[in-house]
């Protein structure tokens, strides 16, 4: 039996013969994820690159073909996390040295899961905060000459639009497919114009060169080309890898990608004031269900610091939602929930200015609830990736803390002592009606105790909310994991009643317990059985020595005292002869 896997698939480059925006190697990859799956393997899945990750200090990517593989990464850790083992960048040459660090990786128990490796070191990946806010800027940046905005009629683009023709743009090329088509373009035009900027609206398919040539060179010579914001894409259906056919895994990708290398390379040689990559939070930290669109992010992401090595101008901004009309009440209210609330269009905008004129080749802007964000992030594994941000430390040792004071609960001091039978039921009425209260039911009773959470609507959120209902309620430090680990409500229960009345104690929850055990054999026996075993006559004796004992006195009651669970067991065994 394999202890793990490690794919060397994603080296290969080559275009995929049906989908040429896919390498060989991504395809391959994300067939053996889909294998993985389908062969039911429990060993770790690693991925390796070569020469796809920058790192601290340098801005080189050498393999911008691989740096899908990353975002891809991401997502995988989101939506297999058992199973899933990490991504691996490995270095230009793999000397004996690096072999041993490699081999460590694969076989340790670290929990990091994004690394590279590199001669001078071992480099892990972490999210830290960018301290724009009390920096000077290196330059001033104001949106002049033609401002081209690829995507330009959708939510993003047309809210940048807004915002440049505001500060004084003096000219605005706004493309997408649709061009003047799309809904809403004689308003946005007369509201672009308003503000004093004057507007082309152009239907152009970025993956085509032929016709993003022609949209350049429609630039007027009064107004030349100073910036370009490309937020052309398309959102990915919220499906696990498993679910999505090759075709679609890269269709979902194919504007963002190619639209943001054809710009490359087009504008090669143009001297640019901006250039800015609309990416996405999916290829930093992952996003369930969106293995396609991250790792078609996460490509921009390693064009950006190819550009930069280069020492041209460039700009990825990962961002988290945008509100305004581009998230449904629905999505609104569930990212609240998880801590990733959407961002307001006018804050986002602001930060796009401050990112430009500090130069960054690649950051994050994004608005979290760390309180409600680092649980639910943290539920199904260990999450490196946000250890460096004092915020999330402060929510994990907060946890740790709540977890090592503990402490009973009125409930358990109500239930100790008791049948196992009655715990199990309490502990079940306990489960169903926080469940029923958390999902929104009338009633408990609604609720089957053998029916699994996950039908019930469980998420990841529902699960963490679950957990922190059932912790204050039993005062135990339950797992993280025990929604998918004890899958109904009657499973959880019984799990709770073995957490909080653990057997073994010698106390009298032993003793009834093993009564608990006698009553479910004796339920199963007939009449006949019973009568020839003498079950009867021998409980009835063993009820008269109890009551004899428990009148005996002072000395009888410092002799059970002492006695020790093996004592007591000893006991029934030689009158019932069933411990």
């Amino acid at each position: 039996t394999a202890a793990g896997v490690l794919s060397l698939l994603s080296l290969d480059e080559r275009p995929h013969p049906a989908h040429p925006g896919l390498t060989r190697g991504l395809a391959a990859t994300v067939t053996l994820v889909q294998a993985h799956g389908d062969a039911g393997l429990s060993a770790p899945l690693w991925l390796a690159t070569d020469g796809a990750a920058a790192v601290a200090g340098s801005h080189e990517v050498a393999s911008v073909a691989q740096t899908p593989l990353w975002g891809l990464a991401g997502a995988l850790a989101l939506d297999l996390p058992q199973t899933w083992g990490g991504i691996v960048d490995l270095p230009a040459a793999l000397d004996p040295a690096a072999a041993r660090q490699l081999c460590s990786l694969l076989t340790g128990t670290s929990g990091e899961d994004a690394v590279a490796l590199r001669p001078q070191g071992v480099f892990v990946r972490r999210l830290v905060r960018a301290p724009l806010a009390g920096q000077e800027p290196r330059r001033t940046w104001q949106p002049r000459g033609t401002v081209l905005i690829t995507g330009g009629t959708g939510g993003l683009g047309a809210h940048v639009a807004r915002t440049f023709a505001a500060e004084g743009a003096g000219h605005l090329l706004l493309t997408s497919r649709r061009g003047r088509a799309a809904a809403g373009m004689d308003e946005l035009e007369a509201e672009l114009t308003a503000l004093g900027a004057r507007v082309s609206i152009e239907a152009c398919d970025v993956t085509d060169r032929a016709s993003l040539a022609r949209v350049l060179d429609s630039v007027p010579e009064d107004q030349p080309l100073t910036a370009v914001v490309h937020a052309a894409g398309a959102m990915q259906r919220i499906a696990p890898l498993h679910d999505l056919s090759l075709e679609e895994f890269a269709e979902v990708g194919h504007a963002k990608v190619a639209g943001a290398l054809l710009l490359d390379e087009l504008l090669a040689d143009q001297a640019l004031d901006a250039f800015v990559l609309f990416s996405s939070g999916a290829a930093v930290w992952g996003s369930a269900g969106q293995s396609a669109y991250a790792a078609a992010n996460a490509h921009l992401d390693g064009l950006a610091h190819r550009r930069r090595a280069q020492g041209r101008t460039v700009t990825s901004v990962a961002w988290s939602s945008w509100d305004g009309g581009m998230v449904d009440a629905e999505l609104g209210a569930m990212m609240r929930r998880i801590g990733a609330p959407a961002m307001r269009p006018s804050i986002a905008v602001g930060a796009l200015r401050q990112v430009v004129e500090h130069d960054e080749s690649h950051l994050v802007v994004a608005e979290f609830d760390w309180e409600r964000f680092v649980p639910t992030y943290t539920l199904a594994r260990p999450r490196p990736l946000l250890n460096a941000l004092p915020e999330v430390r402060a929510v994990l040792e907060g946890a740790a803390e709540g977890a090592a004071a503990g402490g009973g609960s009125a409930l358990v001091a109500s239930l100790a002592g008791k049948p196992e039978a009655e715990q199990t039921r309490a502990l079940l009425d306990l489960v169903r009606g926080k469940v029923a209260a958390l999902l929104g039911y009338d009633s408990p009773a609604e609720l089957e105790p053998t029916r699994a959470f996950e039908d019930l609507g469980f998420d990841s959120v529902a699960a963490v909310e679950l957990r922190a209902r059932l912790s204050e309620a039993t005062g135990a430090n339950l797992p993280s994991t025990m929604v998918f680990d004890y899958a109904t409500p009657a499973a959880l229960a019984a799990f709770l009643r073995t957490e909080l009345f653990q057997d073994g104690d010698g106390g009298p929850a032993d003793v009834l317990t093993e009564l608990d055990r006698f009553e479910e054999l004796a339920a199963s026996l007939d009449i006949e059985q019973i009568r020839s075993s003498r079950i009867t006559s021998r409980l009835q004796a063993l009820v008269g020595r109890l009551t004899d004992l428990q009148g005996t006195g002072e000395m009888v009651r410092d002799q059970l005292e002492s006695a020790s669970a093996d004592d007591v067991f000893a006991f029934i065994d030689r009158e019932l002869g069933l411990a």
